[in-house]
């Protein structure tokens, strides 16, 4: 039997198809369709005085695998209030979960949905660990979901790379990595640094040699995004620069989109590597270099990782960074951890305070760029949860992007020195919600490939957030009116009312399986994990996932050079 919905009279911001109007919006079994204004529909909703926008799409919070549970794990407080467990939920349809700064799966999946998201991806995705990260996103109820399998410090990628193997065969490689793992692309953490740092390195320019395999950061970055681009994949190659947080890092990123040549990628938590060595303090703030990096590359696309005050852990596969932070440590207790000698993490945490001259030129650091950055198709809306902050925190950052009296006033809170250094008082562009849109919705689908999401053309999945019009836009994006999720209501005025298994997204870019009489015996020689257990079948996807539907997304065609 065909349900259907009508969203009456209200202001509809969709992006994607250049719409900011009022108009109603139909759906039918979950499917947005164009409703005929006398057909009967088994509901209709009165949308007027509500902005309605597509569902909210993270693409880079950190929500699954071995990391995000050393996370909760060492924060056993973050889960208490005080010295007394979280109260359990009051409403029936949300098991116990808790959690701010690392909250667990499930509510994970309630507050995201709380807030109108309905799609959430993990950046940082082992291969060898990839079975677990889709348990857990899988454990995570309501928002579709998906990963980026990490390649870039393997030894065997750095063996075949410094061998000077064939490229194709490097190509070949990061297919079947992507195929087997069922990722939505790559991530690359710390380009060889993470490798060097086994070898006693503690640190990696981008044009400095790994002590042992002799490869720069430059090839490394340079290699995959060529190999991605030739694949197919849609999503460029997702970048953790060398250098995070280090003073004067923005040379790093600035050589980073230089060894593109122009391929397409994309910059992640840049607030992390926007940082100059101007001042008294030699930390300073470079997001107008970065801006007008971004600004004069349309290869290049960005999140922020805005950092928020307050308590929160940061969980990185970037064992050689968080190494060099663990003594920042608060509270002063860390985990480092290392999975197959291939890869591993840290976990470090962390509380961002106002009075801190670092962690305030920080903070006005991530607005400076999203504020500087022209275009807004290629800014996501981002806190590198939880390394800047939790998600939960989205609405308060949407505040200060689109009030600037409002950010006035809280710069005005901060260290002295920031307030009489930083260029973001004099900064007076405020977000429009049509950038909001681009920023949280439209330009993460299109940047994942994702055509129908982040939108609300006819066709499009009916995954939509109804939000009552408010001046406080903090308030606003807190707690929409109405979540749609595949046209079925998941939260009401900040309730969760339905609680159903998300999708998951994955790409199969097209290789030669020839690559695979060369896996063979490293895998057998080196892993704990053979050949014929390394591949995710779409069963096994399914099943990791708790039955949810699996979401393939088409790669694009491309003429290799």
């Amino acid at each position: 039997m065909s349900s259907t919905l009508r969203l009456r009279g209200g202001r509809v911001i969709d992006p994607a198809n250049g719409v900011d109007a009022v108009r109603d919006i139909g759906v039918r079994d979950g499917r947005i369709v164009e409703l005929h204004p006398k057909e009967a529909v088994g509901e209709d909703i009165d949308a007027s005085g509500c902005v309605v926008m597509a569902g909210g799409i993270d693409m880079h919070t950190h929500i699954g695998g071995g990391k995000v549970n050393l996370a909760r794990m060492l924060l056993p407080e973050d889960h208490r209030l005080n010295r007394d467990p979280i109260a359990l939920p009051t409403n029936p349809l949300e098991l116990a979960s808790c959690g701010h700064c690392a909250p667990g799966t499930l509510a994970t999946g309630y507050r995201y949905a709380e807030m109108g998201y309905t799609a959430a991806f993990e950046p940082a995705m082992m291969h060898s660990n990839a079975r677990h990260a889709h348990m857990e996103m899988g454990d995570t109820p309501i928002l579709d979901h998906g990963a980026y399998v990490m390649l870039g410090n393997d030894e065997l990628f750095l063996q075949l790379l410094a061998e000077g193997r064939d490229f194709q065969q490097i190509r070949d490689y990061a297919g079947w990595t992507i195929n087997a793992a069922k990722a939505m692309g790559v991530k690359v953490v710390n380009p060889g640094g993470i490798s060097a740092f086994k070898f006693n390195q503690r640190k990696l320019d981008v044009d400095e040699e790994h002590a042992h395999w002799r490869v720069t950061p430059r090839r490394i970055v340079h290699t995959l995004a060529k190999a991605l681009h030739e694949l197919g994949v849609p999503h460029p190659l997702h970048i953790h620069g060398s250098n995070l947080g280090v003073a004067g890092n923005i040379e790093s990123t600035l050589a980073t989109i230089d060894a593109l040549e122009g391929l397409p990628a994309h910059l992640t938590h840049i607030q992390f590597h926007a940082y100059g060595t101007e001042g008294p303090k030699k930390f300073s703030s470079a997001a107008q270099r970065l801006a007008d990096a971004v600004n004069a590359n349309p290869n290049v696309s960005i999140d922020v990782g805005q950092i928020m005050f307050g308590q929160t852990v940061t969980a990185s596969g970037d064992t050689m960074r968080q190494h060099a932070n663990a003594g920042l440590a608060n509270p002063r207790k860390w985990i480092g951890a290392d999975i197959e000698c291939d890869a591993g993490c840290g976990v470090v945490p962390f509380k961002y305070r106002e009075q801190s001259y670092v962690n305030a030129l920080q903070w006005a650091i991530g607005l400076e760029i999203f504020l500087l950055v022209k275009d807004p198709w290629r800014v996501v809306l981002t806190t590198d949860h939880p390394n800047g902050a939790p998600f939960t925190s989205y609405p308060h950052l949407i505040r200060l992007l689109t009030d600037k009296s409002f950010r006035d006033e809280q710069f005005a809170k901060l260290h002295p020195d920031v307030v009489a250094q930083s260029a973001l008082g004099s900064i007076t562009r405020e977000l429009t919600l049509n950038e909001v849109a681009i920023m949280t919705r439209a330009g993460p689908a299109k940047l994942l490939g994702l055509k129908d999401r982040g939108q609300l053309g006819v066709g499009a999945a009916a995954d939509i957030a109804v939000y009552r019009e408010h001046a406080n836009r903090e308030t606003m994006f807190t707690a929409p009116e109405h979540v749609f999720k595949d046209g079925v209501r998941v939260a009401r005025a900040g309730v969760i009312t339905a609680t159903p298994t998300g999708g998951t997204h994955f790409v199969e870019p097209a290789f030669d399986r020839g690559i695979e009489k060369l896996l063979a015996p490293y895998t057998e020689k080196h892993l704990s994990v053979s050949l014929r257990n390394a591949v995710i079948g779409h069963d096994e996807l399914c099943r990791c996932c708790n039955g949810g539907r699996l979401l393939p997304t088409a790669c694009f065609t491309t003429t290799a050079n």
